[in-house]
C-alpha cells in the first residue's frame, strides 16, 4: 500500500472484503430506495428477468441505459469471450425490455489490443442482430495510459451509441474554446464565417472526447476501492445529450454509483442494478454523502473509514 494512496480499499482482500460485508444494508435479492423516492439500488443479476421486473414494478420505462460491464483483462482470464458475449446478450435483451419505445442505450466497452481487439467486434457483432440501431462509436481519451516501447500507449476508452425508436438528442458542447476562422459558407444568399452561424463560443461535443479527465485519487469525485471509475462528466454528458428531467436512467452494474450522482445533479432518476453488496453499499453511501455534502466522492478518504480503522488500525487510514 503507497504512502500517497493509503486509503485505496482492495476489496479482493477476502478478510477485508469479509468484515466490510457485514456493514453492507443490502444483500442478494434486496432493493433500496432512497427518501426521495428518486433512486433505486436493487443488489441482484441483471441477467436476472424476474428481479428486474420486481424492480421494475409500478414503474415507467427508462428512457436512457448506460452499462459499463466487466469486460477487464481480470474478467477473461476465467471466462472465455464466447461466454461473456452469451452473458451480454441476455442483460442487452433485458435493457430492451426495460427501454422505453423511444430510448437511448450506451455502453463502455474494452478492446484488448493483444488479443484481436476482443471483445468488441463480437459484441458488436452480437448488437448488430438485436432491435437496437447503432449511432456511434465513441472515444474517451485517458490522460494516462498503459505503454510500451514497442506499441502506441493505450489511453482510449471505447463507448458504444446506440438507439431504439427514434429518441431525443441535444447537442452538447465542450468546455474547449473554438479558435479557427475562416470556414465561409452562403446560407440564404448570406456569407458567413463559421463563428457568425455557431450556436456556442465553444467546440460541439464530437465521437472522441478530449476534454474529460480520467478519474484518480486526488479527485474529490474518487471513490477508493472502485478501479476503472467512469468520470462523473462523461456520464452527466450522454444523461443531458439523451435525456430530459423527471425521466429514469438505467445502469445494470453500479460499481461505484457514478449513474446515480449524475442523475441526481441533473434532476433524473435512477436504477442501478450491482451484483456485489459491497458495491451497492458504495453506491448508497455515495448518494447519501452527495446529498448531505454536496461532494461526489470522498478523494483519498474513503466511504468506510470508520469500518476500516475498526477492521485494519489508524495507520491505513488518514484522520
Amino acid at each position: 500500500m503507497t504512502v500517497e494512496n493509503q486509503n485505496y480499499i482492495d476489496i479482493n482482500n477476502l478478510e477485508i472484503r469479509e468484515k466490510l460485508l457485514k456493514h453492507c444494508r443490502l444483500k442478494l435479492g434486496d432493493i433500496w430506495t432512497d427518501k426521495s423516492n428518486r433512486h433505486v439500488i436493487a443488489c441482484g443479476d441483471a441477467t436476472d428477468l424476474n428481479f428486474l421486473k420486481k424492480i421494475f414494478e409500478n414503474k415507467e420505462p427508462a428512457a436512457l441505459a448506460i452499462h459499463d460491464p466487466p469486460y477487464n483483462l481480470v474478467m477473461f482470464k476465467t471466462r472465455e469471450v464466447s461466454e461473456f458475449i452469451k452473458f451480454c446478450k441476455k442483460w442487452i435483451d433485458n435493457s430492451n425490455e426495460f427501454l422505453s419505445e423511444n430510448s437511448s442505450l450506451y455502453i463502455w466497452l474494452g478492446a484488448d489490443q493483444r488479443n484481436h481487439f476482443k471483445p468488441l467486434p463480437e459484441f458488436m457483432a452480437m448488437m448488430s442482430e438485436t432491435e437496437f440501431m447503432s449511432r456511434s462509436f465513441i472515444t474517451m481519451r485517458n490522460q494516462r495510459g498503459y505503454g510500451t516501447q514497442k506499441n502506441w500507449m493505450a489511453v482510449r476508452q471505447e463507448l458504444l451509441y446506440y438507439t431504439k425508436g427514434t429518441p431525443k438528442f441535444k447537442v452538447q458542447y465542450t468546455d474547449i474554446p473554438k479558435i479557427l476562422r475562416g470556414y465561409y459558407k452562403e446560407v440564404a444568399g448570406v456569407t458567413t464565417e463559421n463563428m457568425e452561424r455557431s450556436k456556442s463560443e465553444n467546440i460541439r461535443s464530437s465521437n472522441v472526447w478530449v476534454d474529460i479527465q480520467q478519474v484518480f485519487y486526488r479527485m474529490k469525485e474518487n471513490v477508493n476501492g472502485c478501479p476503472a471509475q467512469k468520470p462523473l462528466k462523461a456520464i452527466e454528458r450522454i444523461i443531458l445529450a439523451s435525456s430530459s428531467e423527471d425521466e429514469t436512467v438505467l445502469d445494470f452494474f453500479g460499481h461505484s454509483g457514478t449513474t446515480i450522482i449524475a442523475a441526481e445533479k441533473n434532476k433524473r432518476k435512477s436504477i442501478s442494478v450491482e451484483i456485489d453488496p459491497l458495491y451497492c453499499e458504495i453506491s448508497i453511501r455515495r448518494l447519501e454523502h452527495f446529498q448531505k455534502t454536496g461532494q461526489a466522492g470522498w478523494q483519498n478518504n474513503n466511504p468506510f473509514e470508520k469500518e476500516l480503522k475498526e477492521i485494519i488500525g489508524t495507520e491505513f487510514v488518514a484522520a
